[in-house]
């Protein structure tokens, strides 16, 4: 029985250590099994195939788009290829110091397009002269390849490039712009600006027709409550849109109850020009005032005797307060007879001019640079700025005016001009002049049409680009409007 027993015992031991050398080459089978099965019956929409194109929604009321087909995937091109030929346009607003090489690699373009457009005839100078606030549209692929590319480079003409299949080409679109004519009239309550705001004139027009009359008005000084004027200017126009104001062509400024009026007019082979109504140059040898008027005026109160420090040591000068730094221009040309410290004028600069007249500009904070003995200045040139070196009790500029060393009113002594206009372009003058004139007189009463047909005609130009500003106010009852082409000599305006 035990014998039995024993023996009987052992087929359980010899059968769990012939499982137990076995089981690991079992295991590995298996696995190998598992994976092959898994290959073999892998389903066809795990197949590698490009993604199908989103459409876009449909607009509501608009019919639904058809499914895109199924594609085959071995009938599939490579999803780069479908990719490539997708282009997107971006607008490029050029920035300071900004140039085309540092645009295209900012916006990773292609620069071996840059260099064949470059190399297209006549269009380098458009394509590179770049200036702040400029904006570039460009189409391109995702692999940074140039489509189009278009860049205003004029008020009046667009550069556009377009890839073509032999290359690039280049062209220029037209961009023309019409004049439209205004007359206004403004009351001066309490200050220009103030007074040509509440016409509808925008301040580049009011600086411009303090220009007209800057040799005969001092309008830091002179300027009283009920003064008025009347400006009849340009506003440019482009496809309905107003873009900005162009130059001043008539004006009017009635001043303490006197009258002074100025014209544009171009002499033949000459530069535009304000002229009296009887053909006299507005233009004079001196400034009436050495400051601009635009740092002061603001402080203008009719309330009050008067808004700054006035005449003072019997009449030897006048004193402008203005903030320190506001720049002083020489009154006329000359030359520098004086430049340094002198006595209670502090830092001062003394210009010697024709027919034995001197300035003497003092109570500077500094000069200007290229200011020294003997320099020579043009009239309007900046020769210093305002301060309060000296006996000064606050910032402002003391300015005098000596006729052989004699102390003169600068604000009444008489100021040579110009020369007139000859004979012969008298009759020219006057002829163009009159119909602008008349709109001084009356401002409603000239109609447009009459008004364009009296304007002489002129050729057509390419005037260069502005920012478009923002539209002004609307034109004041008493404004007129008409049309006619654009000069060159009109489009030339700063920016407002």
């Amino acid at each position: 029985m035990d014998r039995k027993i024993f023996g009987t015992s052992k087929i359980p031991h010899r059968f769990n250590a012939v499982m137990t050398r076995i089981a690991p080459y079992a295991a590995a089978a298996s696995a190998a099994l598992v994976l092959w099965h898994a290959a073999r019956d892998k389903p066809a929409s795990v197949v590698n195939v490009p993604a199908p194109l989103i459409y876009p929604a449909a607009a509501p009321g608009a019919p639904a788009l058809p499914a895109p087909e199924t594609v085959h995937p071995a009938a599939a091109p490579p999803l780069a290829v479908q990719q490539a030929g997708v282009a997107s346009t971006i607008e490029v607003v050029v920035s300071r110091n900004d140039t085309m090489d540092a645009i295209f690699r900012r916006m990773a373009l292609d620069k071996s397009d840059l260099a064949a457009i470059r190399n297209l005839p006549g269009i380098r100078q458009s394509l590179d002269f770049l200036k702040p606030g400029d904006a570039i549209q460009v189409t391109h692929t995702n692999g940074g390849e140039i489509r189009e590319l278009s860049r205003k480079v004029s008020e009046t003409e667009t550069l556009k490039v377009v890839r073509e299949d032999a290359g690039f080409a280049a062209k220029m679109i037209s961009n023309p712009v019409e004049t439209q004519i205004r007359t206004a009239v403004a009351v001066i309550d309490s200050s220009v600006f103030q007074a040509a705001e509440a016409s509808g004139i925008s301040d580049g027009v009011a600086l411009k027709l303090a220009g007209v009359f800057a040799w005969d008005i001092d309008f830091v000084l002179d300027i009283r409550a009920a003064d008025r004027f009347t400006v009849t200017y340009e506003q440019i126009y482009q496809d309905g849109r107003y873009l900005h104001d162009g130059d001043v062509l008539a004006a009017e400024f009635v001043n303490n109850g006197k009258v002074f009026r100025a014209v544009r007019f171009t002499a033949d082979g000459g530069a535009a020009s304000y002229y009296t109504p009887d053909g006299k140059p507005m233009r004079k040898a001196f400034l009436r005032a050495p400051v601009d008027f635009t740092r002061v005026s603001s402080v203008f109160d009719p309330n009050r005797m008067h808004p700054i420090l006035n005449r003072i040591r019997g009449h030897m000068g006048i004193d402008y307060a203005a903030p320190t730094g506001t720049p002083i221009h020489a009154a006329g040309d000359g030359r520098v007879s004086f430049e340094g410290t002198r006595g209670g004028y502090g830092n001062a600069v003394m210009l010697l001019h024709s027919n034995s007249v001197s300035t003497l500009y003092g109570h500077m904070s500094r000069f200007a640079k290229n200011i020294h003995l003997g320099s020579h200045v043009n009239q309007g040139d900046i020769i210093g700025y305002v301060g309060m070196t000296g006996l000064a009790t606050g910032p402002h500029l003391h300015y005098e005016y000596l006729m052989n060393g004699v102390h003169m009113n600068p604000q009444t002594v008489r100021l040579p001009g110009a020369e007139p206009l000859r004979a012969e372009a008298l009759s020219q003058f006057r002829a163009i002049t009159a119909p602008l004139l008349s709109t001084l007189a009356s401002p409603a009463s000239p109609t447009p049409n009459a008004l364009a047909a009296a304007l002489p005609p002129v050729p057509p130009t390419q005037p260069p680009g502005a920012t478009a500003p923002t539209a002004p106010a609307a034109p004041s009852t008493a404004a007129t409007l008409a049309s006619r082409p654009l000069s060159d000599s009109q489009s030339k305006t700063s920016v407002n």
